[in-house]
């Protein structure tokens, strides 16, 4: 049973419900057809008594018959008797026993000699001019069981055939029900034969259970895609991003190698490959905190933090590397200011942000940092402006994506990952980002984190140790 397909198994059921209740209406059926028939059989003997009675009269000590009356009807047999129990009219079935007391009114079954079963009714009734007499009548009890017998043979000859077309209309109603299933198996595995994740089930509108199945494999589909396209683009990005660094350092080392006649020269070249190896683990750390981005593998170290000092510090921090470019940073902050989340991973957004405003400033500009709460406190709302290049509008929501720079000609300058961290970090803790931009004008990137953490809830207990 457990080998059988699915359309098998309730074809294979559908059919024994409607065999069993098939045959439940037919024993209902034989039960009522046989109470009617035993029905209709005493009230044709009754009837027959009845009419018995009104077509005899008497004269002169005689009894007169009227000669229409029927003794024989359907298989009814009616006789008439005297009160001594001598026949005068009518005709019994052979089989019967005759001897059979009389009782007035009284509808019962008498057994032959044979075994056979008889329904008989006796009626007396007075004759006007002649006297009391017995009127009988008599039918064979098997009437009704051959009526009954008939339909079981009946039945037994259709009861193969119903079978048939419950079969029948079983499967071909379960192939139709499953034609969607099977028509998701197959997309599934074609996707996993050839690897091809743009192909969807794409059954079309419906709110039955398996077009809503269809349409959660064909959500699931697009977001492995975008995954795999994701993955591939990390990839050749990071790959990219690390040919440089390490092209130059294999260059200095050969060239070290082969022409550093002093130990100045050496020494310029391990400088080289010093600062590029530098940018190399700079990278590789961003690269590892991206990849840490699945929540169910990164969990936060969720603590309460000052981010109001956190902040200040960031913002002194930046301080020298803003001073580099003579950019005046200033920090508008909001003193006491406590959220629930990870101090090193928000430290991470506020110095992606002051470090992504100084590097893409004007030179001799400035960068402006504020911090404050929302009108209800529950929210923390930050900002980071500056004056400097700007983005166009069209390339604004490509600032979040990895490795993309606004200005290709400066990616020396960094490896395109820092917002797309910011963003993470944001979403984490549950809050949001937002970018805005005029070209020529400058930039403002925003954020809104939640006082109690991801979700708005005490997450007292959920912290990873």
């Amino acid at each position: 049973m457990k080998r059988l397909s699915i359309q098998l198994k309730v074809t294979l059921w559908f059919t024994l419900l409607m065999v069993g209740l098939g045959c439940m209406a037919m024993a209902v059926l034989l039960y009522a057809g046989g109470q009617t028939a035993q029905g209709e059989i005493q009230s044709l003997m009754m009837r027959m008594a009845d009419t018995g009675s009104r077509e005899m009269d008497g004269e002169d000590g005689l009894l007169e018959i009227d000669d229409d009356l029927e003794y024989f009807r359907d298989g009814v047999y009616l006789s008439v008797y005297d009160t001594a129990g001598l026949p005068r009219y009518g005709a019994v079935p052979r089989q019967f026993d005759n001897s059979v007391p009389f009782a007035d009114g009284q509808m019962r079954t008498a057994a032959g000699a044979d075994g056979q079963h008889w329904y008989v009714y006796d009626t007396r009734v007075t004759v006007t001019g002649f006297g009391d007499v017995w009127l009988r009548t008599v039918a064979a009890a098997g009437q009704v069981d051959s009526t009954i017998a008939s339909l079981v043979r009946l039945a037994l000859v259709a009861l193969p055939f119903y079978v048939l077309a419950s079969a029948l209309s079983g499967y071909f109603v379960t192939k139709r029900a499953l034609g969607p299933v099977r028509r998701i198996t197959q997309t599934a595995r074609e996707i996993g034969r050839g690897d091809d994740l743009s192909r969807r089930i794409d059954l079309g509108p419906g709110r039955d259970e398996v077009h809503t199945l269809a349409a959660e494999f064909d959500a699931m589909f697009a977001r492995l895609e975008e995954a795999f396209e994701g993955e591939k683009q990390f990839t050749s990005d990071a790959s990219h991003e690390l040919r440089t660094p390490t092209a130059v350092i294999l260059s200095q080392c050969e060239d070290a190698l082969e022409n550093a006649a002093t130990l100045d020269e050496a020494k310029d070249a391990l400088r080289t490959v010093e600062g590029q190896a530098q940018k190399m683990a700079a990278l590789i750390s961003q690269l590892l905190t991206l990849a840490r981005t699945d929540p169910a593998r990164r969990k936060l170290h969720l603590e309460p933090v000052d981010l109001s000092g956190l902040a200040a510090a960031v913002a002194e921090q930046m301080e020298e590397a803003a001073g580099a470019r003579q950019i005046t940073l200033t920090a508008d902050i909001r003193p006491g200011l406590t959220v629930r989340g990870d101090e090193t991973m928000l430290m991470r957004l506020l110095i992606n942000l002051l470090d992504n405003a100084v590097k893409y400033g004007r030179p001799g500009g400035r960068v402006r940092l504020t911090l404050t709460a929302s009108a209800d406190g529950r929210k923390v709302c930050g900002s980071v402006e500056d004056d400097g290049v700007g983005i166009a509008p069209e390339q604004l929501p490509l600032v979040w994506k990895r490795f993309w720079q606004a200005d290709p000609a400066r990616s020396g300058e960094g490896a395109g990952l820092g917002l797309a961290m910011v963003q993470w970090i944001a979403a984490a803790h549950g809050g949001t980002v937002h970018a805005e931009s005029v070209p020529g004008t400058g930039s403002a990137f925003s954020f809104v984190l939640p006082v109690d953490g991801p979700g708005g809830e005490d997450l007292e207990g959920k912290e990873e140790t």
